[in-house]
């Protein structure tokens, strides 16, 4: 796993295939949040998703390189509201 200090707000996520992902909003825990204005459309639009720290492959300059391809490295997880 790469260093996760090194990832940064607005860094490129790209999957093993090249295929661009999302952009880090931040890290938070074990996991990478992406911007909602990466979360795609539908059912999916306006949330944020998630990448697990563990399918990070390098960081280089300012892109997150990920160890699968960025159709499987995405969880989709909807943020709950604070009330």
């Amino acid at each position: 796993m790469a260093d996760a200090s090194a990832i940064r707000e607005h860094m490129e996520v790209i999957g093993a295939d090249g295929v661009h992902v999302g952009t880090v909003d931040h890290v938070e825990g074990d996991r990478i949040k992406l911007t909602k204005k990466d979360s795609g459309e539908g059912s999916h639009k306006g949330h944020h998703h998630f990448i697990s720290l563990g399918l990070v492959a390098d960081v280089e300059g300012d892109k997150v390189r990920l160890s699968a391809n960025g159709d499987v490295a995405v969880t989709f997880e909807e943020e709950e509201n604070a009330g």
